[in-house]
């Protein structure tokens, strides 16, 4: 039996890097850098041996308006068609482009790397700084990608904004889903008690967690203000909590209801 070329072979999904959004590169690199990444990850799949221009030709047929056609087509830093905020950017868009260019090649050049134009030179930094490998095999090229992505500030000189910037996103995705578990566990399995008598050990055993996840979830509730932690009548410092001693949870759910969005474990 011969294989009929007309006949399509079985759709590839696209995979995203786990560790994308949290890296912070998101919001240092051009918007094509998020497709670029799911491209990558997709062709880190196995079965797929080949160019990211193959995996482009076979998924989108060659064109694929997230990385403005093909491997080719020029960086931005905003979409063409995105209704623009003139509120947020009052500038305009050009000059905010020409800003956030500015300021990206200026991070590049002194840490001598050039600045990319184009996806596909883009495609190169990201094997120059370790966010993907690639390998010519005798079934064709093969890519990869590590477990953790290198961070941008371990690789680019960001500035004291954009690193705080990020270290604050890392903390919430690295503590948020901890602090909904046990958001949860008081507000469902104890109906959201003004004040409960408590210790690591109880809490860890009660939400499945390790007793350091639910210290950084404690401080992290303390820090934002929806709970305080007190030993007798004095304030204690959730980060030093002895894993088997008491101590008395009071939680402010009005400002819980108020000010948390909960970020979820995937099931």
């Amino acid at each position: 039996m011969t294989d009929n070329p007309s006949v399509p072979g079985p759709r590839r999904d696209l995979a995203m890097h786990n560790d994308w959004f949290a890296s912070g590169w998101d919001h240092v690199l051009p918007r094509q850098g998020f497709a670029l990444t799911m491209l990558i990850g997709t062709a880190c799949q196995p079965g797929f041996a080949g160019s990211l221009d193959d995996l482009v030709l076979e998924i989108f047929g060659g064109h694929w308006d997230m990385i403005g056609g093909d491997l080719d087509g020029p960086l931005t830093f905003s979409w063409p068609d995105e209704e623009w905020d003139d509120e947020a950017a009052p500038e305009g868009r050009e000059a905010c482009e020409a800003a956030r260019w500015e300021q990206f090649g200026a991070m590049l050049t002194t840490a001598g790397f050039p600045v990319p134009a184009t996806v596909r030179d883009l495609s190169e930094l990201f094997l120059t700084w370790g966010l993907a490998s690639r390998e010519e095999t005798p079934d064709g090229t093969r890519w990869s990608m590590p477990a953790a992505l290198p961070l941008p500030g371990d690789l680019l000189p960001l500035d004291t904004q954009l690193t705080e910037r990020l270290d604050g996103i890392r903390w919430t995705m690295r503590t948020g889903p901890l602090v909904d578990t046990l958001i949860n566990h008081l507000a469902d399995d104890l109906g959201e008690p003004e004040e409960t008598l408590t210790s690591l050990d109880r809490l860890a055993t009660a939400t499945g967690q390790d007793v350091d996840d639910v210290r950084l979830a404690l401080a992290e509730l303390v820090e934002s203000g929806d709970a305080r932690v007190q030993r007798g009548q004095e304030p204690a410092d959730a980060e030093r909590l002895e894993a088997h001693r008491r101590f008395r949870l009071v939680m402010d759910w009005e400002h819980i209801h108020e000010h948390r969005i909960q970020l979820s474990i995937g099931d």
